[in-house]
């Protein structure tokens, strides 16, 4: 079927206007490679500076060639000329029907114009036809085609030069042999100049310079950058000026940089801590050691009215020295779960039933401290591979501290449900509120929300730290949650895979 005219003219532009978008993606795919690849922006570079010096070469070259031309004679022109008559009566030659009495008038004339000879000979070189201006009768055949075909093409100086065809006249072989002195032409030839080469390669070094200044100028801001974060400025950060692999080198610097600061930064907290840590043991342990000693003191010295205040000061003495290997026992346990020595005796235990106990064991506890305690247990039977004295620990300690901190009278509540593969205990009080930076160093060791509290009414300051180091041994999770007034300490550990329901 063939196309109007207009419908073809219609598909070629189409054609052509996807060819044009087929060529704009491909450039923007090479223009986004070169962006993205240092090497490339180099070879890039190189090539289009050696694409400026060749053009600088040959500009300059243009420039001192004519400027230090010098005069050239050449003989070509002539011998062209002498050939060119040679080919014409040759030609003239082989005219049929010819007359003799042509011949002798074609060349005669011809030669009369040039002034060169012309001369017919028969096989034997034998002249049987000359111009007059020619004297030879007999010519050595080989010897001119020699001298011919020698100084055919050739610029330099010659007395004389001969061109030679064979003919044919009148159904005779014969030569046809012109010679005569060429007419040199005046050409100019093209001087050099060895500023030539060197301008090129100026332009190159300087092209690529300018081209190249801005990544070397990056380069050195990245290496600035380096030396300031060497000197111990973690805040520094090195510009990001490219998309290639300088970037990626910057970006990785910036991380590295984040990584370390972070990293100081948390042992700065950590020599921040160890230093409170032993500020809290010292006083920590002084407080009751001091009493001890005071009152044991008293006892040594006889320093009482009778046996029943003697019996009442070694009885605060006592007490006092369970409170300090209170203390002295849970700084131990701690130790030994933050290096990770304590062995777990796991086995199969109900969640459950584990909970429900230890909530009866503390209502006596949270009545005497006007609070309610609630339970919230999903009756679910949830079993878990855990250590069950451990993690009674865990759990007295959160009822503990929630019963000891709520807002008095109150509620306590007990909440435990099934968050997919595990078991997740919310303990939910309501109490002071605490701040949402603090939330996380709750489990801190030694670290109270209030720095006033002392350990005479809060306790040793490893409760919580114990409890996150022994959820942790487990594979579970721990964290503190604050709205309001409502406090919630939540619990997250892993189930058997064949918890059942009852």
């Amino acid at each position: 079927m063939k196309l109007k005219p207009g419908i073809r003219k219609l598909l070629f532009w189409n054609r052509l206007e996807q060819l044009a978008g087929v060529c704009r993606r491909v450039a923007e795919t090479a223009r986004l490679s070169i962006i993205r690849s240092i090497r490339l922006q180099l070879m890039f570079t190189f090539v289009l500076c050696l694409s400026a010096a060749a053009l600088v070469y040959a500009a300059v070259n243009v420039f001192f060639g004519e400027l230090n031309r010098s005069p050239v004679l050449d003989y070509q022109y002539g011998i062209e000329k002498i050939d060119d008559q040679a080919r014409a009566i040759a030609s003239y030659l082989k005219t049929p029907d010819v007359s003799y009495q042509g011949i002798t008038d074609y060349i005669t004339r011809n030669a009369g114009f040039s002034g060169n000879k012309v001369l017919l000979t028969d096989l034997e070189g034998k002249v049987f036809f000359k111009t007059p201006d020619a004297t030879e009768t007999q010519v050595d055949i080989h010897s001119i085609i020699s001298k011919a075909m020698e100084r055919r093409y050739t610029s330099t100086p010659i007395q004389e030069f001969t061109s030679f065809y064979p003919v044919d006249l009148k159904d005779q072989p014969a030569y046809l042999i012109v010679s005569g002195v060429p007419q040199p032409s005046i050409s100019y030839k093209r001087g050099s100049s060895p500023f030539t080469l060197m301008t090129a390669i100026a332009a190159f070094i300087f092209l690529f310079y300018w081209l190249t200044k801005r990544k070397m100028d990056y380069i050195e801001e990245l290496a600035r950058g380096l030396q300031e974060i060497s000197k111990g400025n973690l805040q520094f950060r090195v510009p990001l000026r490219s998309k290639d692999e300088l970037a990626s080198l910057a970006s990785s610097i910036n991380r590295m940089t984040g990584a370390l600061q972070a990293t100081m930064e948390e042992e700065r907290r950590a020599e921040r801590t160890k230093n409170e840590l032993i500020t809290n043991i010292s006083h920590d342990l002084r407080t009751p050691l001091t009493l001890i000693m005071g009152y044991l003191r008293l006892l040594k010295d006889r320093h009482f009215e009778d046996e029943a205040q003697a019996h009442n000061y070694a009885q605060i003495a006592y007490s006092k020295s369970e409170k300090l290997k209170v203390l002295i026992d849970d700084l131990f346990e701690y130790t030994k779960l933050s290096n990770q020595i304590v062995n777990m005796n796991l086995e199969r235990v109900c969640l459950n039933e584990l909970l429900e106990q230890l909530t009866e064991e503390l209502v006596t506890y949270a009545e005497e401290n006007s609070l309610v305690l609630v339970k919230d247990i999903l009756p679910e039977r949830l079993y878990a591979e855990i250590d069950a004295a451990q993690m009674i620990r865990v759990a007295e300690n959160l009822l503990v501290n929630a019963i000891k901190y709520s807002s008095k009278p109150g509620v306590v509540t007990v909440k435990m449900d099934r968050a997919n593969d595990q078991a997740r205990v919310c303990i939910i009080n309501r109490g002071t509120p605490i701040p949402e930076e603090e939330l996380h160093r709750v489990f801190d060791r030694f670290y109270r929300v209030d720095t006033s509290r002392t350990s005479a009414g809060g306790g040793s300051g490893l409760g919580l730290a114990i409890a996150k180091s022994i959820v942790e041994a487990h594979s579970g999770e721990i964290w503190a949650e604050c709205e309001g007034d409502e406090i919630r300490f939540c619990v997250l550990i892993p189930l058997n895979r064949h918890s059942s329901r009852l």
